[in-house]
C-alpha cells in the first residue's frame, strides 16, 4: 500500500495539475477530499487543455479510477459540464468516477449570498471565487446544508428545502434580491441529480478495500496552505482545511496510513484575491511575471498578484504539513531575469520574525529579507535531466531546498506532461 498527498504549498494556482496528473499515472485511485470548483488543476496532455475544478485529473489514465469524498462541495453545474468535455474528448467515465453521497451540494442561493456579502462589504471585500463556497460551508457547519444523498428521497429533499428557502428568502428580501421558487429549483436540480446518479457510491468503503488491497492511492488537495481557513491569512481564506491534516475528515483516510506528501510550489509566488501579500511587486518585474506566466486563474480568469519565492511561507508549510519532498513548478518562467530575488525572512521594526508570528495585519507590516541570486538567462523550458538545467538554475533551487529544509523530488520546466525532471 502506498498513500500519497499532493499539496499546494503558497496561496492556490501552484501547478498541482500537472503534478498529480504525473504522478496518476502509478495510481490506482486519485482523490478529491477538500474544497469545490472554487479550485481549477490545468491538465495538458495527449486529449487536449482541460481546466478541472471537481473531477480528479486521475480520470485521464485507463486504470486509475477517480474519487470525490465526502469533503467536497459539489456544484452540479460544473460537473456534469467536466463529464461532458471529458467524454467528448473520448475519456471514459463510466465506472471510473466515483462519488460520495455525503457531500454537500451548492444551491443557487449560496452563489447569490456570495455575490451580495461581498457587495455589502464594500472595500473590505475578501475577494471570494463568487462560487457560493463560502456560504455552502457555512450551512454545513450550522446543520443547513443538504446533501447528495438527500436527493434519493424527494420527499426528504422538498421538506429540507422548503426549510432552508423559509431561512433564505427572508435574507435575499431584506438584501434587496428577488425571492426563490422552490419549484422551480426541484425541477432544475433533480434534472442534474439523474445525470450524476450512476456515479454515487459511498467512496469509504472503496478506499478502505483499496488500503486492504495494497492499492496506489493519490490524494488531490485543492487550493494552498495559506488559504486555510485555520492557519491561511484569515479572512482572506477558503472555507475549510487545506492543511494535511484534512484528509481524515475529508476522504475518510487515517493520516497514519500516508507515506509520502509532496508540497507543490512555483518557482516564484502568486496569489489571487485580497490579502497580503510580503514580496508582491507591483512594478514592471511583477508584470513581466504575469505575461511570462500567463498568470490569469483557471476558475476565475482573474489576473494573478505575483512576486518572488517566499521560501519562509514554503517553510512554515513544510513544518506543518510534513513534507516529504517538494516539487517546483514554472522554472522556466524564470528563464529571463538577469536577477532573482528570493524571500528568507521577514523583519518587523528590524526584528527577525516568522510567519506563525502573526495574523494578516502583521504579514502587512513585515518587511521581507531578500538574497539576490545570478539569473541563469538561459532556456529550461523543456529539459528533463536535472544534469542539462543551468549552474544557476540549479544554485536557486539549491537555495530553496537550503531555506525551506525539504529536498526537491520533481523540477516541471514547461505545462506538458513529460516536461519535467524527476529526482
Amino acid at each position: 500500500m502506498a498513500v500519497s498527498l499532493v499539496i499546494g504549498s503558497q496561496w492556490g494556482d501552484e501547478g498541482k495539475g500537472k503534478i498529480i496528473d504525473v504522478l496518476a499515472e502509478k495510481s490506482d485511485y486519485v482523490v478529491r477530499y477538500n474544497g469545490g470548483n472554487n479550485a481549477g488543476h490545468t491538465i495538458i496532455n495527449n486529449y487536449g487543455k482541460f481546466a478541472m475544478h471537481l473531477v480528479p485529473s486521475g480520470i485521464f489514465y485507463k486504470k486509475t479510477k477517480a474519487l470525490i469524498a465526502n469533503g467536497v462541495l459539489l456544484d452540479f453545474e460544473t460537473l456534469i459540464n467536466e463529464i461532458e468535455v471529458l467524454e467528448k474528448a473520448g475519456i471514459k467515465v463510466k465506472d471510473k468516477l466515483f462519488i460520495s453521497p455525503r457531500c454537500n451540494v451548492i444551491m443557487p442561493y449560496h452563489k447569490i449570498l456570495d455575490r451580495l456579502y461581498e457587495e455589502a462589504k464594500g472595500k473590505s471585500k475578501t475577494g471570494t471565487t463568487g462560487r457560493g463556497i463560502g456560504p455552502a460551508y457555512s450551512d454545513k457547519v450550522s446543520y443547513n446544508g443538504i446533501r447528495l444523498s438527500d436527493f434519493f428521497d424527494k420527499k426528504t429533499f422538498s421538506e429540507k428545502l422548503k426549510t432552508q428557502l423559509l431561512l433564505k428568502n427572508k435574507i435575499l428580501k431584506a438584501l434587496g434580491e428577488k425571492e426563490l421558487n422552490q419549484r422551480d429549483i426541484e425541477k432544475i436540480y433533480f434534472s442534474y441529480f439523474n445525470k450524476i446518479k450512476p456515479h454515487i457510491k459511498e467512496t469509504y468503503t472503496i478506499l478502505s478495500k483499496a488500503l486492504k488491497s495494497d492499492k496506489n492511492i493519490l490524494l488531490e488537495g485543492a487550493q494552498g496552505v495559506f488559504l486555510d481557513n485555520d492557519w491561511g491569512t484569515y479572512p482572506f481564506v477558503t472555507a475549510t482545511t487545506v492543511l494535511s491534516g484534512g484528509i481524515n475528515a475529508g476522504s475518510g483516510i487515517a493520516p497514519r496510513n500516508v507515506k509520502n506528501i509532496t508540497g507543490v510550489v512555483k518557482a516564484y509566488t502568486t496569489r489571487v484575491g485580497a490579502g497580503p501579500f510580503p514580496t508582491e511587486l507591483n512594478g514592471k518585474t511583477g508584470e513581466k511575471l504575469v505575461e511570462q506566466g500567463k498568470e490569469f486563474g483557471a476558475t476565475t480568469g482573474r489576473k494573478r498578484r505575483c512576486g518572488w519565492f517566499d521560501a519562509e511561507l514554503v517553510r512554515f508549510a513544510a513544518e506543518i504539513n510534513g513534507f516529504t519532498e517538494i516539487a517546483v513548478t514554472k522554472l522556466d518562467i524564470l528563464d529571463n531575469f538577469k536577477k532573482i530575488k528570493l524571500c528568507t525572512g521577514y523583519l518587523l521594526d528590524n526584528k527577525k520574525t516568522g510567519y506563525e508570528d502573526g495574523d494578516s495585519n502583521f504579514l502587512l507590516k513585515v518587511k521581507p529579507v531578500y538574497k539576490t541570486m545570478e539569473g541563469w538567462l538561459s532556456p529550461t523550458k523543456g529539459i528533463k535531466k536535472y544534469k542539462d538545467l543551468p549552474q544557476n538554475a540549479k544554485k536557486y533551487l539549491a537555495e530553496i531546498e537550503r531555506q525551506t529544509g525539504v529536498k526537491i523530488k520533481y523540477i516541471s520546466t514547461g505545462e506538458k506532461r513529460d516536461e519535467i525532471i524527476n529526482l
